[in-house]
């Protein structure tokens, strides 16, 4: 309280309680201290409403309505800036994170919007505090978040990596949680990985039980992204486990999407289905964009490896492409690879090059290691014949440059299919069976059973193949009579593989004679003890 105001309450109490010298010298001291008190108890008052509100968006960025959590979190910021900074901080980042949860990139990026600095002269958003400045490292985390959030990954990078190679392991779990979910971000997956690890200790070490789903969670997602789905299995089980204990609905629902991530290329399509729907019972009213996201993803992702190609791109088309439908600001760019593959393989290929184009740019950022090997696959799989080979032997050259053996399978599954279609077996084989060991080594089965399909209808023997009830036919006609079997009909059929439904007729005339059948019914009784991944050949038309 400045002294002029003083003064007009002292003046004002004086002239109620008359013209007494004696009164007029104790009654402005006695004013001050009654407006004093009035001042402190407000002002305690409003800090006990921030901290309340601090609880509640704590509460349900963990249980509720995201966007309700961001609201909550953000009054909380306001509200503790001037009695407790690194509460409003720690309020400031939850909020970023409900934004982020709620895919909201306009509230995100208001979050790490820059102020002038209240200490030194910086004004300017991209201008550091000076050096000496006690807030110096708050002002450079937000001017470098600002950047994430306008897309400027290298500007981001050159802020914040710096400070994440100081961070030591004795930090706090919150510190070190932040700074393996930045390393996230900016692509720093080792570094991520090894600051998630050290926040994990230090949680269970110190107690913590409430913050370790949580930790899991973005520890999991970086080992996803770095192409290792046994330890994020793992992880994400244990953390789904101890969620649902302690009612975290909402880290649940995260958990959940990325085990329906790994299921997508280690299941089968009908798990996947069930763990997305429990994923968007919790994501929908709870407005959490990244798990729905990541589980539409997931059923894609299997959809694909199951040559449903014409669902996987209907589904990720919105997933992906510009606009108010957009999955999620921040992770579109993961899901373009499978939406070109999907669009390949079916009649949106036109669809694909604008995708392309747009993936370019997040590749050329270098904020994910496996983006450019990606990107070549994608120009590959879209290229004339004549420039194909050329951007397939560049993607598997990327690959050996990053760690991924997932990503690395598929580029191989991709050219031996080219290969194949090119009438170069030989060459097909040996693409083929490097992409089935690698699905093999990172426990994609699903992906590894559509590799072997391929390598067996570029002629690789298989001693089970051959003794079973189709080594008397062709690749096509075995991959009709599984479809046939399993319940599709001739233009489904031919739909799938890109061929007339006149074709399909006459391919299926010469699987009834050879299997000595007269009906569908009869074949998928025949045919209902042979496993598929024996006899199913996949993906894209035979030449002519």
């Amino acid at each position: 309280m400045n002294d002029e105001t003083r003064g007009a309450l002292a003046g004002r109490t004086v002239g109620s309680a008359g013209s007494s010298a004696p009164q007029a010298r104790v009654l402005p001291a006695a004013a001050t201290e009654v407006t004093e008190v009035t001042e402190v108890t407000v002002s305690c008052a409003s800090d006990s409403a921030s901290r309340r509100a601090l609880a509640h968006g704590l509460q349900q960025l963990r249980d509720g309505p995201v966007a309700d959590a961001c609201s909550a979190l953000l009054r909380a910021a306001a509200g503790l800036r001037e009695t407790d900074p690194l509460a409003a901080r720690r309020a400031l980042l939850a909020a970023a994170s409900a934004a982020w949860s709620a895919g909201d990139h306009d509230t995100y990026r208001r979050v790490f919007a820059v102020a002038p600095c209240p200490v030194c002269s910086a004004v300017d958003a991209s201008t550091p505090c000076a050096r000496e400045c006690p807030e110096a490292a708050w002002r450079d985390h937000r001017i470098g978040m600002s950047a994430v959030a306008q897309g400027d990954l290298r500007r981001a990078t050159r802020i914040l990596e710096p400070w994440l190679h100081e961070v030591t392991p004795r930090a706090e779990t919150e510190e070190l949680c932040d700074a393996g979910s930045m390393a996230l971000l900016l692509g720093r997956l080792p570094l991520a990985r090894r600051l998630l690890s050290l926040a994990l200790a230090s949680a269970r070490s110190s107690g913590a039980e409430t913050a370790v789903a949580g930790i899991i969670a973005h520890l999991a997602c970086a080992e996803l992204r770095a192409g290792l789905h046994p330890q994020a299995r793992a992880h994400a089980e244990e953390g789904l486990v101890l969620a649902r204990r302690l009612g975290q609905l909402n880290v649940a629902a995260e958990l959940s999407a990325l085990c329906a991530l790994v299921v997508s290329i280690a299941g089968d399509l009908r798990t996947v289905r069930d763990q997305v729907a429990e994923v968007l019972a919790v994501a929908q009213p709870h407005g959490l964009a990244q798990a729905a996201f990541l589980a539409e993803w997931a059923q894609a992702r299997a959809e694909l490896a199951e040559g449903k190609v014409e669902r996987a791109a209907a589904r990720l088309a919105p997933l992906v492409q510009p606009g108010a439908r957009q999955g999620h600001f921040g992770l579109w760019f993961l899901a373009v690879p499978c939406f070109v593959e999907a669009c390949v393989l079916s009649d949106r290929v036109l669809e694909a090059p604008e995708m392309v184009d747009l993936f370019a740019v997040w590749a050329d950022l270098g904020a994910d290691p496996q983006a450019p090997a990606q990107l070549a696959r994608c120009r590959a799989l879209l290229a004339p014949a004549d420039r194909s080979e050329e951007l397939y032997r560049a993607a598997l050259a990327h690959h050996e440059k990053a760690s991924g053996p997932y990503e690395h399978a598929r580029t191989h599954l991709a050219f031996g299919m080219w290969l194949r279609r090119r009438r170069r077996p030989t060459q097909a084989r040996d693409q083929l069976r490097a992409a089935l060991m690698g699905f093999e080594h990172c426990g994609a089965a699903l992906w590894a059973k559509r590799a072997g399909a391929e390598l067996r209808a570029a002629g690789e023997a298989s001693g089970t193949a051959e003794a079973g009830l189709l080594s008397s036919l062709t690749p096509q006609q075995a991959r009709i009579a599984r479809d046939v079997a399993r319940g599709a009909t001739n233009k489904e059929i031919a739909a799938e593989l890109s061929i007339s439904i006149r074709t399909v007729e006459y391919h299926l005339r010469n699987v009834f004679a050879q299997l000595g059948v007269h009906s569908r019914t009869g074949l998928a009784h025949l045919l209902a003890n042979v496993d598929d991944d024996h006899d199913r050949g996949w993906g894209l038309p035979e030449p002519g």
